[in-house]
């Protein structure tokens, strides 16, 4: 005597049983714009914190590796890089950070700083207690969320950057980080039709895993290929015609599996 199945047992190829599958579990905020991400952020923290308020110079630390973490920082103009030594004194460019954007997030684990952070040209940050961040969190759920927005999209970031160091070409490797920076800054609406270098070329060549000749040599291409053009001879300044051709020049250097990665960043 065969058993009957209860109704909300579905075996493959059956009409579903009187017990619709759970609805999805609805959205505690709207997914913002990343245009508007930044803002929100400058915003929130200006509102509901108290924070210092630090005007650097190209060259001022902003926090120093090893020192204890007590604090985070939010750029609210400027541009900062993060720098890692090594034992031996090798120095590693590590990230790089415009408006919007905070510093110190990776100090937060073992309770030190774990890079130094230096401005790469003048800037203002606004230094906050971590401790009084997550206390006004708490009571402000809009804070709490952008400060998770802002931990993930820097963890995307840098899967983006590692992703790109282990698939692309030299060339390429190159495009995509001036595409991505031209990115960043029209999207914090900053001028994008000349776009001012704030690293060497050897810093550039650090944080992509490339020679000084190498970055040298691929600037030239690009030039060459009409996909970027310099405003000066010191070529700190240059501009991008056309962002989708720098971008189709990426793809077409990509290896296959990176392609579909590259072109949703």
């Amino acid at each position: 005597m065969n058993t009957p199945r209860p109704a909300f047992i579905t075996p493959l190829g059956m009409v579903p049983g009187p017990y619709p599958p759970p609805a999805a579990a609805p959205r505690l905020y709207a997914a913002e714009s990343p245009a508007r991400l930044w803002r929100t952020a400058l915003t929130l923290v200006e509102r509901h914190l108290s924070f210092t308020r630090r005007s650097l110079h190209a060259g001022d630390t902003v926090q120093t590796a090893g020192e204890a973490f007590k604090s985070l920082h939010l750029i609210h103009f400027g541009a900062i890089k993060t720098v890692v030594v090594a034992a031996n004194g090798c120095q590693q460019v590590a990230g790089l950070h415009i408006k919007g954007d905070w510093v110190g997030f990776d100090g937060i684990a073992g309770d030190v700083c774990a890079c130094d952070a230096v401005a790469m040209d003048t800037s203002e940050v606004w230094t906050l207690r971590y401790s009084v961040l997550l206390k006004t969190a708490e009571r402000i759920p809009e804070l709490c969320h952008a400060l998770h927005t802002a931990m993930s999209g820097q963890l995307a970031r840098d899967r983006e950057w590692r992703f790109a160091l282990a698939t692309l070409p030299a060339d390429a490797r190159l495009a995509d980080f001036l595409r991505s920076w031209a990115q960043a800054l029209a999207l914090r609406e900053l001028r994008t039709d000349h776009i001012t270098l704030r690293l060497t070329r050897a810093e550039i060549g650090n944080y992509l895993g490339m020679t000084l000749e190498t970055v040298s040599r691929s600037f030239s291409r690009l030039v060459a290929l009409g996909l970027i053009s310099f405003d000066d001879k010191g070529r700190r300044h240059f501009a991008i015609p056309d962002v989708q051709a720098l971008l189709g020049f990426v793809e077409s250097k990509a290896h296959p599996c990176a392609t579909a990665a590259l072109a949703h960043p």
